[in-house]
């Protein structure tokens, strides 16, 4: 069964957090924001810099983990992570 998110799709140079993308839209890191700085390195650590490209790949049934491709591989995140990654739609 599909869940109905009621949400609209960002557009192409609209900003929001990597938790508000769909699948197929690509976006530009623009910054993470957390106190936590375990969360903040662990991020790094998997190549989710500012500047990068991420896109979205697939969403689990339900709605979490979510399948992102950035630097040449997938990586699954929580969407509790994604929240504090601000980005930009640079592709629909």
């Amino acid at each position: 069964m599909k869940r109905n998110r009621h949400r609209n799709q960002l557009q192409i140079g609209e900003q929001g957090h990597l938790s508000d993308l769909t699948i197929g839209q690509t976006a530009r890191v623009l910054a993470l924001h957390t106190d936590d700085l375990a969360r903040r390195r662990r991020l790094l650590d998997m190549g989710i810099t500012s500047g990068v490209l991420i896109k979205v790949k697939r969403i689990a049934p339900l709605g979490d983990p979510i399948g992102i491709y950035l630097r040449g591989y997938e990586l699954l995140v929580r969407r509790e992570d994604m929240a504090n990654i601000d980005i930009e739609v640079v592709q629909s």
